[in-house]
């Protein structure tokens, strides 16, 4: 055949209407069982192949979620795609990646042309977080869930991780450690998770100890680079902090590097802690102790709500907020000599 079979031809053939053929397609209980055997027989002899996109699109319905995620670089929302995926396939559906790069700008661009596309919803971490940008998304009528950030006025569900929990769970594990002057090492306090992380250090100080003092180093990116340069500035500081609490993983590195060229030696002289636990922390010269985040376990379960919500049961979907607790796992970046006096006083 020069071109493919049609809803027409296979009709033609089976002698039967084009409505008859679409039965048989989406509804084979409402045709009797003769005129469907001729039916498909016509569909075998042509090889005809549906169009699935144009049938959806035809039924206001996609295949496609999207993920649109704050930075891609960021090894934290590969966990939150792979997440995602799993939920998806489970649901005979696929996954759109788009990264906003932490800009509001670009983040409306994207969702406008995913309004376009007509998708079936979107997972988001939102660049706005004044929240106009989704409030403007809204009327298109496409659901959405939030991810590991919250807006204000948000309507829809959100799957969030309690940082603040997990800022007070580093630096308690650094108190417990003997030291009483820590640095908290972070990217810019307008991103909801360094300021939540910087909360919940303060906490810890406050339930622990008040006397503990706490420095913050803070940066205008939350890469490796960062953490090297502030490395670089607490070396410089009058009074060295001997305990490190990192924003996230790939400061942490940068800051194990700093300390590293510097030959201050991690545990011993500088402890460190981390955010995320990445895989490659685990893998560093000295394994890093780090705050784990559930990033997969996030992006199943807002894919999964996302799935509710735009399936064929979304009149009764209700709009939840989870909120995954993280967790402490210690390596031997945040093991030296002062976490071992703490532990064992007649040492």
């Amino acid at each position: 055949m020069t071109k493919s079979a049609g809803m027409r031809d296979v009709a033609l053939l089976a002698g039967v209407s084009v409505g008859t053929v679409s039965n048989v397609l989406n509804r084979p209980d409402a045709v009797s069982p003769g005129t469907r055997a001729r039916v498909q027989a016509a569909i075998a002899e042509l090889g005809f192949v549906r169009s699935e996109s144009a049938r959806l699109l035809r039924a206001g319905r996609s295949q496609v979620l999207a993920l649109l995620a704050l930075d891609l670089a960021d090894p934290f929302f590969v966990g939150v795609l792979r997440g995602a995926e799993q939920a998806a396939r489970a649901a005979d559906l696929g996954v759109l990646v788009m990264d906003s790069a932490s800009s509001a700008a670009t983040e409306a661009t994207h969702l406008v042309m995913l309004a376009q596309q007509r998708v079936r919803g979107v997972l988001v971490t939102p660049a706005d977080a004044s929240g106009a940008t989704l409030a403007e998304f809204g009327r298109a009528r496409i659901p959405y869930v939030l991810v590991d950030r919250d807006i204000p006025g948000g309507n829809g569900c959100r799957v969030l991780v309690d940082d603040v929990a997990g800022g007070a769970m580093a630096v308690a594990h650094l108190i417990a450690g003997g030291h009483r002057r820590i640095a908290y090492v972070a990217g810019p306090l307008e991103l909801p998770q360094y300021r939540d992380r910087l909360e919940g250090a303060r906490q810890a100080i406050a339930e622990a100890d008040p006397d503990v003092e706490l420095v913050t180093l803070l940066g205008a990116r939350g890469d490796v680079a960062a953490g090297r340069d502030a490395a670089a500035r607490m070396l410089g500081l009058g009074e060295r902090p001997t305990g490190v609490f990192c924003g996230n993983d790939l400061i942490a590195l940068g800051m194990l590097q700093g300390l590293f060229a510097a030959s201050v030696a991690v545990p011993q002289d500088v402890a460190i802690v981390g955010y995320d636990d990445l895989e490659v922390a685990a893998a560093a010269v000295v394994p890093l102790s780090s705050i784990r985040r559930p990033a997969s376990r996030v992006g199943k379960e807002a894919a999964e709500l996302l799935v509710e919500e735009s399936g064929a049961a979304a009149g009764q979907h209700v709009h939840r907020e989870l909120v995954f607790q993280p967790e402490l796992v210690v390596r031997a970046s945040s093991l030296g000599a002062a976490a071992s006096t703490a532990r064992n006083p007649d040492s």
